[in-house]
């Protein structure tokens, strides 16, 4: 069973939030405060915030340039997951990854099955590695903010979460590329 080790030390990662709409403000924004507050109430670092319309290469753009930044660790998205014509999140962002975090997307909708039962297929939530940093693109409500970050982003980016935890692969998630290869 997952526990924290308080032994270990508290490790505050780089976290920059996108907000994908073609409607929202930084105003009206409350996915992404939402995540900013949990961001900042978990001891990490908010690197970098912005708002973009729904448009894949714009969002691609986006994320593309913060997994170059070395202060950046983590991207994470709001909106743009669901299945209208405007929604495409998953479709700008998974050519990007490197590896797929298929997991991420099962067990949201297992959190999210809980509360809100058989709506959270409309969602095609997703996560990734792209340039050794952990992108997760999540719904555009607070809501399901709340349920990816307090069910499984905050305890995967906690160095002390065991028995195991994002923070301690993070200097490896490039270690192909070390090697040539």
């Amino acid at each position: 069973m997952s526990r924290l080790d308080e032994s270990r030390p508290f490790i505050p990662v780089g976290i920059a939030v996108l907000t994908v709409s073609d409607t929202r403000t930084v105003a009206d924004d409350r996915s992404g405060d939402t995540l900013a507050a949990r961001i900042a109430e978990a001891g990490h670092r908010l690197v970098a915030r912005a708002i973009v319309k729904d448009d894949k290469a714009a969002i691609f753009e986006q994320v593309q340039g913060w997994t170059t930044d070395p202060e950046i660790d983590v991207v994470i998205t709001t909106g743009g997951t669901g299945f209208t014509g405007r929604d495409v999140t998953p479709e700008a962002l998974e050519p990007l990854f490197e590896k797929k975090m298929d997991g991420f997307s099962e067990v949201f909708h297992r959190i999210s099955y809980d509360k809100i039962g058989t709506s959270t297929i409309q969602s095609r939530a997703t996560g990734g590695v792209a340039n050794a940093t952990f992108i997760f693109v999540l719904p555009g409500s607070p809501g399901a903010c709340k349920d990816a970050w307090d069910g499984i982003i905050k305890l995967q980016l906690d160095y002390r979460h065991m028995p195991c935890n994002f923070v301690e692969i993070m200097p490896r998630l490039d270690e192909h590329l070390k090697r040539g290869g």
